[in-house]
């Protein structure tokens, strides 16, 4: 029987490993939605070779443009946010959350709510909502799969152990793009050097992220959301190869790591066919020619994100919530010039500072996270015109 699954994200760089995936054997699978953003050709190529009930786009105004290219296909197309949140009520299978963004929270949630697995590479999900996502998996009796390379990798180490015998577990870092920089330098980075990853071929968002560590920070405290650990318990270290993804280290003193090739279609494959495992097309390792594993604590004069990320943690409540708003819009400020580079941990850290107090306490209801969420971009937007001038 095939399975029922449906690609939210599909034109981004998790969404296209995906379709690859998929698509290496489509008779084993029924794709009932695709969902994308402003690659409307890429998005009906994909929906047309996959076979899917519907093709939806974020942008409104490119419906029409998704109309022409589906025409004589026999696939439906839908545009809007309200159309992406209804493709999560549709009956599925397994589905990628791979939206980026605080949006992809609610399409995840009816998601789940509907009893699928989710395979999670929206981090902003567990970063705003941890607690409302996973009672939400419990009380519906869906999975919840994590897609980012080192939560997979915590999750495989895991396998067949008792958390509670777990003394901490290490996710790694590139670095990303300025990881040798001189400190000084980093105030002067440009858009293009900070879009420029040294091993990882991803968006330009979350290259920037990587270049920050705001993407490792939103790891760290996803890690505390998934796997219920305390924040203590939970490390960071720099490891230049990008071929560890995590370590997970026991009371008795051993350490499990997860070792693979900086190739995606690892985590997302492992959480397509999982529990079982499956042939990949991922490139096998060659520890002869690799030789030698490097390793560096992070410096956080560097990377101010993984304090900010602690701070979250030890706050609680819509912290999280607070934290994404305020770092998705100063990232949208130093894209579009209206920052530098460093501006961006300085905003997050500003707004944190003063929405989280008046709003940290409230009900984690999708309500309040939508409210919150929104209070904090309007914060932060008006942090950017200030410095901007």
């Amino acid at each position: 029987m095939k399975r029922r699954v449906s690609i939210f994200g599909s034109t981004g760089s998790i969404g296209q490993n995906t379709v690859d995936l998929i698509n290496r054997n489509p008779d084993d699978y029924d794709v009932i939605a695709l969902t994308g953003a402003s690659n409307i050709q890429q998005l009906a190529r994909d929906a047309i070779r996959l076979c899917a009930d519907v093709a939806i786009t974020a942008d409104v105004s490119r419906l029409d443009d998704l109309r022409t290219a589906l025409d004589g296909s026999g696939i439906d197309s839908e545009a809007g946010s309200s159309a992406i949140n209804e493709a999560g009520h549709r009956p599925t299978d397994w589905v990628m959350s791979a939206i980026v963004g605080a949006a992809g929270l609610t399409p995840g949630l009816h998601a789940l709510q509907q009893g699928a697995t989710v395979a999670l590479a929206n981090k902003e999900s567990l970063v705003c909502a941890g607690e409302l996502i996973l009672q939400t998996a419990k009380q519906n009796g869906a999975q919840l799969l994590p897609v980012d390379s080192e939560h997979s990798g915590v999750f495989q180490a895991l396998a067949g152990e008792d958390i509670s015998t777990v003394d901490r577990i290490i996710i790694t870092a590139s670095g990303g793009a300025f990881r040798d920089w001189p400190l000084e330098k980093l105030a002067h980075a440009t858009l293009a050097q900070a879009s420029s990853h040294p091993n990882w071929d991803m968006g330009q968002r979350i290259t920037i992220d990587s270049a920050s560590m705001f993407n490792k920070a939103m790891e760290i405290i996803e890690t505390k959301e998934y796997f219920g650990i305390s924040a203590n318990k939970i490390e960071v270290l720099v490891h230049p190869e990008s071929l560890i993804h995590a370590l997970v280290g026991f009371n008795d003193g051993a350490l499990i790591a997860h070792v693979g090739p900086t190739d995606m279609r690892h985590a997302i494959g492992y959480a397509l066919h999982w529990p079982k495992r499956q042939p990949l097309p991922v490139e096998r390792l060659d520890f002869a020619r690799i030789g030698t594993f490097s390793f560096r604590a992070p410096d956080e004069k560097r990377w101010p994100a993984l304090r900010l990320a602690r701070e979250v943690m030890e706050r609680g409540g819509l912290a999280g919530t607070v934290f994404n708003a305020a770092k998705e819009v100063a990232l949208n400020g130093f894209v579009s010039g209206d920052i530098s580079f460093i501006n961006m941990a300085e905003i997050v850290d500003k707004v944190l500072n003063s929405v989280a107090v008046d709003h940290i306490d409230a009900p984690m209801t999708l309500d309040n996270i939508m409210y919150v969420d929104q209070i904090s971009r309007n914060a932060a937007i008006n942090e950017i015109k200030q410095r901007a001038g």
